[in-house]
């Protein structure tokens, strides 16, 4: 362990459970006013910085830094793609999906936000409210965990330096002071933001699966049951994070994605289907035109307290959970390059993500709108609208508990994932840290959650929520600060890095430009030749570049081979080739 970091975490992490639960009222309001004075002091600055995380990642996916790879040139990906894209989902926000995926599209129906001018309850309401969630959870948000993931996943795999946030720093700042308390509090402070924001997820997680089980009827909602769920979740979590990243967490979230795929599938089909499809198209489209305009909006004579509430509010969960995220994102990232890292934490949860707002979203809309009975009391109730929406379709009763066990399992991914970035935060950036300390942050997560709920309430966990976001405020300069940092360290790998390239003989060079067309358009070696190619340009040499990912290098003997692309055409070539020799010939 290292005990700059691991004995200040504790601490503070202690401190604040203990404070949150005797002065739960006090608490609550102290931190919702410091949200308060965060979303107006500087929550120009969040929407700033989150934009421009935006730009960032985008930069590096598609500039020649992305073919920089996070490993060494020749190595191949740790993970297998599906399952590297379910890890990073399930942990990345698997469990707000589910938990939002009705309430939030519904809510931004009932209650836009007023400096738009769409009112409430309309077709335009409906349009809008798909969009205006969509920028909470698609590309900016991904963003955020771009910036850090890929930034660790460099350092460390790239580099050699340990897997710890403080080394995003050191081309910035230099190794001296990443050793020393600079580096010690920038850990610190992402331990504590960790532990709090899974521990406030999985309050508010047992909280709907309490709600779920109560409008089936089956129990009624207590304190035995809320420490049950919790000690039952925790322990999961456990077993999982001591088995480790490539048995435990890895095989929990394929189980996990395959279950909400299934769900989603399910909604789909027995919904209104053809509405759906239509509505995802749409979305899509509404969402890419309204970025411009939402992106950069403060609201500084209208939506002040709205965005406050939403966008702002999320800005800073989402950079609260970067740390945990981001850096569970970089463990399981080794060997893609920072191309594929972008395409796959920044593009494609957000492609996913639209489908699960879309179908689950629009679907309760649609129901509002022509049934009227996804409310109560005339508002959207978190907890239960999932369940009011099943209970609409067949089979209701099946698929509510379905819902139920995924919400399970995306807490124990969350759950786990977190344990094991706290243990490898405390633990200097060690890859494998000891399992006792493991079991010690998990435990630690089920506890914070049973005790704030059980004795404090939703006050509690709302209060540990705000102190989570509140270290928002701090990190984000780190992370700018690791955005410059890292763009010095990318282009000097560009610069020194060299290039695949493949020399071909005079000799082969004939062969592929058909030499003068005598064999019927064959190559030497009877192959079908492109005559694109002069036989004049027979005595030179080519040189091709090759992409990393066709290259293997032979462990033992270091003997290099390179996979030869496909030709396409290469079936049905032949049935061609005289006849455009002959034309070309008369021409």
């Amino acid at each position: 362990m290292k005990p700059p970091v691991f004995i200040p975490a504790s601490i503070v992490i202690f401190a604040l459970i203990i404070f949150s639960v005797i002065f739960s009222s006090t608490a609550e309001n102290a931190f919702t006013n410091l949200n308060s004075a965060i979303s107006s002091g500087i929550g120009w600055w969040y929407i700033l910085a989150v934009t421009g995380f935006v730009i960032f990642a985008l930069y590096c996916g598609f500039s020649r830094i992305g073919t920089i790879r996070l490993g060494r040139d020749v190595e191949k990906p740790e993970f297998p793609f599906w399952a590297w894209l379910a890890m990073l989902f399930s942990a990345g926000m698997g469990i707000g999906l589910v938990f939002y995926g009705v309430a939030e599209p519904l809510t931004h129906y009932i209650n836009p936000p007023p400096g738009l001018g769409v009112e409430g309850s309309t077709p335009d309401a409906a349009n809008q409210a798909l969009s205006l969630t969509l920028f909470h959870w698609g590309l900016h948000a991904w963003g955020i965990y771009v910036v850090v993931g890929l930034g660790m996943a460099y350092m460390t795999y790239r580099r050699g330096r340990p897997l710890s946030v403080r080394w995003l720093l050191e081309p910035l700042i230099g190794r001296d002071r990443v050793e020393g308390w600079i580096g010690n509090t920038v850990d610190v402070v992402a331990i504590v933001g960790t532990l709090f924001g899974v521990a406030t997820s999985l309050g508010f997680g047992i909280t709907q699966i309490s709600a779920g089980l109560e409008y089936l009827g089956w129990i009624e909602s207590n304190n035995w049951w809320t420490v049950g769920m919790i000690a039952a979740i925790t322990l999961v979590a456990t077993a999982s994070v001591v088995l480790g990243v490539s048995r435990g967490i890895k095989w929990l979230s394929n189980i996990n994605m395959g279950m909400a795929a299934g769900l989603t599938l399910f909604v789909l089909l027995l919904g209104p289907t053809l509405f759906l499809l239509q509505a995802w198209v749409q979305n899509m489209g509404n969402y890419v035109m309204s970025l411009p305009q939402l992106m950069l909006r403060t609201g500084p004579f209208t939506d002040g307290e709205w965005l406050g509430s939403w966008t702002i509010f999320y800005w800073g969960w989402w950079i609260s959970w970067a740390p945990f995220v981001g850096m569970f994102i970089a463990r399981i990232s080794r060997g893609r390059t920072i191309r594929q890292f972008v395409g796959g934490v920044l593009v494609v949860p957000t492609i996913i993500g639209s489908l699960w707002f879309t179908i689950f979203g629009d679907a309760a809309i649609f129901r509002q709108q022509n049934e009227g009975n996804m409310l109560v009391d005339g508002a959207v109730d978190t907890n239960t609208s999932l369940f009011r929406l099943l209970d609409g379709l067949p089979l209701g009763i099946i698929t509510s508990v379905i819902a139920i066990f995924v919400i399970v399992f995306f807490f124990v991914t969350s759950s786990d994932s977190g344990s094991l970035v706290v243990d490898i935060l405390s633990a200097g950036g060690e890859l494998d840290p000891p399992k006792a300390s493991r079991v010690y942050w998990c435990l630690l997560e089920g506890l914070a959650a049973a005790v704030l709920l059980v004795i404090g309430g939703a006050g509690s966990l709302t209060a540990l929520q705000t102190a989570s976001i509140a270290t928002a405020a701090p990190f984000s300069l780190v992370m700018v600060a690791a955005c410059v940092a890292m763009l010095r360290a990318f282009r000097y790998d560009l610069a020194t890095t060299p290039q695949f390239l493949k020399v071909s003989a005079p000799g082969e060079l004939s062969t592929v430009s058909g030499g003068n067309g005598t064999n019927g358009g064959h190559g030497a070696n009877g192959e079908h030749g492109r005559h694109d190619v002069s036989a004049t340009l027979a005595g030179l040499v080519a040189v091709h570049r090759i992409d990393v990912d066709t290259v293997t290098v032979h462990e033992k003997t270091g003997e290099v081979t390179v996979e030869e692309p496909v030709d396409p055409l290469a079936d049905s070539e032949g049935d061609f080739e005289d006849d455009s020799v002959e034309q070309r010939s008369q021409s």
